[in-house]
């Protein structure tokens, strides 16, 4: 009787990714596998599998870090099928949780891989990865202006010079900058201090401003549905619609709230046992620049929409942290709304 096969052998493979080299562990359906180290290139691999495991089903795995999603891009370019995974994702047994190696981290990867246990992060697409850089780039400028501000007036108080009143506070006006600008000291070198801060102050705040317009002018352009859609939501200006647009992408990929709750780490924690029950509060798995995002956007809600607000009043007298949590839960479940159904939001309408 001849035999025939029925259907493709199957590799899965394994990769501990690093700026200068990757550890490698190959597997199949019938054997344990290889580890070996390489050149952190593609190709290379394309061409190890090809002489090693030619007409061979392949899978790859790999963690998400720095090195992003070219490598994801080259191997589905081959027709692999590729996952980039979180590497919270990836279990240890015993033992693992407590030795570390890029070998056995390899190892571990292409296990689970095999196994069926790893389920890829969502890869965005080369534009919606660009645009998030541009965003991320306006956090990091924010960070650095919220720092410069800082120095300045940590430099004023070391030199014993009083901020008046109407100065002392986080806007920066034009005339508390002229102030600064105006103070005198006994040597040149003070002043020159300053005058150094001031200069990295103004150059930061500029650049924070361009950033921020390109990213709306971008939005607008190219997202500009989306983006009326998400300005509808009270409490979501225009920096929070395109940081929603970047970090989150299209919300119709969430088949519904929990899901996206989930993600962004606005549904709380479980911890049920026999007759014990109890909330454990937000989840630290989270994206945490949006989830704070929304927290700020509740805030605002509850200033200009009755509906929200009212929601809001009828929970006085609990904890505010906990009550300002449900609002953004609730500022969630109507931005998803809003952009599935494709219809604007109207202030003070119940849903």
């Amino acid at each position: 009787m001849e035999s025939r096969v029925t259907a493709l052998p199957k590799l899965f493979i394994g990769i501990d990714i690093h700026k200068r080299s990757w550890k490698i562990h190959c597997s199949t359906d019938l054997f344990a596998g290889k580890s070996f180290t390489m050149p952190p290139e593609p190709d290379k691999l394309y061409a190890y599998v090809q002489k090693h495991f030619p007409d061979y089903q392949v899978t790859t795995a790999y963690e998400a870090g720095c090195c992003g999603y070219s490598a994801h891009r080259s191997f589905e370019a081959y027709g692999w099928k590729s996952l980039v995974v979180n590497p919270a994702d990836i279990h240890r047994k015993g033992k693992e949780r407590y030795t570390k190696t890029d070998r056995i981290d390899a190892q571990l990867i292409s296990r689970e891989l095999k196994d069926g246990r790893l389920d890829s992060i969502i890869i965005p697409n080369i534009e919606r990865e660009e645009l998030r850089s541009l965003f991320r780039r306006r956090n990091e400028l924010v960070k650095d202006l919220r720092r410069i501000k800082c120095m300045i007036k940590m430099q004023l108080l070391y030199f014993g010079i009083k901020v008046p009143e109407e100065f002392d506070n986080d806007h920066w006006s034009h005339a508390f900058r002229h102030w600064v600008d105006s103070q005198q000291f006994n040597y040149p070198t003070a002043r020159e201090t300053m005058a150094s801060k001031m200069r990295n102050f103004r150059f930061i705040d500029k650049e924070l401003r361009d950033v921020s317009n390109q990213l709306r002018a971008y939005c607008r352009k190219h997202f500009k549905k989306d983006y009326y859609l998400l300005r509808s939501v009270p409490g979501i200006g225009g920096i929070v619609a395109v940081g929603i647009l970047s970090e989150l992408g299209d919300l119709r990929r969430f088949n519904n709230l929990k899901h996206l709750a989930g993600y962004v780490g606005l549904a709380p924690g479980l911890y049920e046992s026999g007759a014990t029950s109890k909330s454990l509060g937000m989840n630290p798995r989270c994206h945490r620049l949006i989830r704070s995002y929304f927290v700020e956007a509740a805030w605002q809600a509850i200033r200009t929409d009755p509906v929200i607000q009212g929601y809001y009043r009828k929970h006085l007298g609990k904890d505010v942290k906990k009550i300002i949590v449900k609002v953004a839960h609730k500022l969630l479940s109507r931005t998803l709304a809003v952009v599935k159904t494709e219809t604007p939001y109207e202030i003070g309408v119940i849903a």
